[in-house]
């Protein structure tokens, strides 16, 4: 028997409408662990307001100890946003590892507030260190950064080459050149990254996931997926969280 109950979920639904509190939006929660990847510093200020935007979850009755979970579950996601983004797996992990020591001692939120925003300048900084080995031209950063923030929407090489002012085929050249893949391919990469990390660090259904990241449909979504990964969004979603759960006994 599950340990959550429909009958609870539904009770807390109605809560949130009786209060009006809503939980804050994918698109809003990913966007400071997208800046992270990136090595942007505007990550840190995003990073900032969505700790202290009160759309935040309730994991725990204990004030200190719910503000001890979402740290954990914000570090969990930096961390891999980091890797993505280039830093050397194993010193992501233990860089999470220490985070979540020290936030283990905490004994006031003003602790963990703090500790929070050194936490994410600490992984900016990390990430932007591991990018200067890769430097990409204005016309191809520019692409990259509009893919990015519009990453839920379609995105044929038409559409971004006339963002950045270049012709698809010249723009193809480009990314081949210095990225040694297509515009097309590009999108993809991403958004099969952010589909791993739906599937691994949230309960969204499939047919949710190939909305949100523009596929036309799940059966799209679920075909792609399984040409770029050998295995189906169901069996990497299996296979992610018991990694986790080894993860967790180590």
């Amino acid at each position: 028997m599950p340990a959550v109950k429909e009958t609870q979920l539904r009770y807390l639904e109605y809560l949130h409408r009786e209060d009006g509190y809503r939980h804050h939006r994918y698109d809003e929660e990913i966007l400071q662990y997208r800046l992270l990847r990136e090595g942007n510093q505007a990550a840190v200020a995003e990073s900032v307001c969505m700790w202290g935007s009160g759309l935040v979850g309730k994991t725990s009755e204990d004030t200190l100890r719910n503000r001890k979970y979402l740290f954990v579950a914000s570090i969990t996601l930096a961390c891999r946003a980091a890797i993505l983004g280039g830093l050397e797996e194993q010193r992501s992990y233990d860089i999470s590892d220490l985070y979540i020591q020290r936030v283990d001692k905490c004994a006031t939120l003003e602790e963990i507030t703090a500790l929070h925003k050194d936490m994410f300048q600490f992984y900016v900084n990390e990430v932007s260190s591991a990018k200067k080995r890769h430097v990409y031209s204005k016309p191809v950063v520019d692409a990259m950064n509009f893919i990015h923030y519009h990453l839920h929407e379609k995105l044929p090489t038409q559409r971004v080459a006339e963002e950045v002012g270049l012709s698809p085929n010249y723009l193809s050249q480009l990314f081949k050149r210095e990225l040694g893949l297509t515009v097309a391919d590009y999108v993809l990469e991403l958004r099969m990254e952010a589909a791993k990390n739906m599937l691994r660090f949230s309960s969204f259904p499939y047919d949710e996931i190939a909305s949100i990241l523009a596929f036309s449909s799940q059966s799209h979504f679920i075909q792609v997926f399984k040409k770029a990964t050998g295995i189906t969004p169901k069996a990497y979603r299996t296979m992610a969280y018991r990694e986790e759960e080894l993860r967790k006994d180590r």
